[in-house]
């Protein structure tokens, strides 16, 4: 039986991944600051550490044979585009704690959870953006200090792999949603923040949009992300890898393709000043489809059925109590 570490067990990917991982027999420890706020810990070990520390890290990867990083200080445009500092110095310390205490505890492979962030800003200017296939990524230019950490990571691991007998592999993520993740509070991502602004508005209301509207992403779901994350470890490729949908779509787009799975009527748009990140950007799954003869099916719609439905249940149980 093979034994793995996740980081960033608490959180909505990694959480999902762990549940994943335990269907298909592996030993799993689960390890982050926090258990999951949503759903119970499926772990076989679940251990509450801070891998901003060099004896956590140590602790965290010992006795594995493999190590799923996703653990990382993030949230959504309006968390990431505030918080550079401590989202730099945060995510630095966690993974090069976690790379280095993998080599030492014998680790064989390694897979590194990276960000679409890591894309230049003067290759993502319009919203009809020229999808982003991985060798984009030079020369460098990401918005946020999230995207600059990203990259350096991804360069780290590829030299981690080079001088130290353990393999790495690198998944771009493109906007993961779906339901048993983060709707409020401020961390939320662009599908969960429209859901939860729908299932609380009333038919004839409105809601708030940050700009225009006419900014462009494409958006992965939760089921799709786990299952690309372990094929990408199952793999032999060492090198960076998208992971999403290429169905790119408007946020106004986005915010009605919601307000109609949620069966409202006569919800308008109220545009507001507020971060929007890159005008445009969507990923090329070219190299995926190549390297792994696979790439996500969901579409966007049928993925937003049960975010919607999740949320919206959550928020109703929340006004009951």
């Amino acid at each position: 039986m093979k034994r793995v570490c996740v980081t960033g067990a608490g959180g909505f990917i990694g959480h999902h991944l762990v549940t994943f991982l335990k269907r298909r027999g592996y030993w799993v420890r689960g390890v982050d600051l926090k258990h999951p706020e949503y759903t119970d810990v499926d772990a076989d070990e679940f251990e509450i550490l801070d891998l901003r520390r060099w004896d956590a890290a140590l602790q965290a990867t010992r006795g594995v044979d493999q190590v799923y990083a996703l653990a990382a200080d993030m949230g959504g445009m309006g968390y990431i585009s505030t918080h550079h500092a401590e989202i730099l110095r945060n995510n630095s310390l966690i993974n090069l704690h976690t790379l280095d205490a993998a080599v030492i505890n014998g680790v064989e492979r390694y897979l590194y959870s990276s960000s679409a962030c890591i894309y230049p800003e003067y290759r993502q200017t319009e919203a009809d953006v020229v999808p982003l296939k991985e060798s984009d990524a030079y020369p460098a230019q990401p918005q946020d200090a999230y995207g600059w950490e990203k990259l350096f990571t991804e360069l780290l691991c590829s030299y981690y792999a080079d001088e130290y007998p353990m393999q790495t592999r690198i998944v771009r993520f493109h906007n993961i949603y779906g339901p048993l993740g983060t709707y409020d509070g401020g961390r939320e991502k662009a599908p969960a923040a429209i859901c939860r602004k729908v299932a609380l508005a009333e038919d004839g209301g409105s809601i708030e949009i940050w700009g225009d509207g006419e900014q462009t992403r494409s958006f992965c779901y939760i089921d799709d992300c786990v299952e690309g994350i372990y094929r990408i470890m199952q793999s032999d490729y060492p090198k960076p890898l998208n992971l999403g949908t290429d169905e790119m779509v408007s946020i106004t787009q986005l915010a009605h393709m919601v307000i109609e799975v949620a069966g409202k009527r006569d919800i308008s748009l109220q545009h507001v000043p507020g971060p929007q990140g890159v005008r445009g950007r969507n990923s090329d799954n070219s190299l995926l489809r190549k390297v792994l003869g696979w790439e996500p099916t969901t579409s966007l719609r049928d993925g937003l059925v049960p975010t919607y439905g999740w949320i919206e249940t959550r928020l109703t149980s929340r006004d009951r109590v």
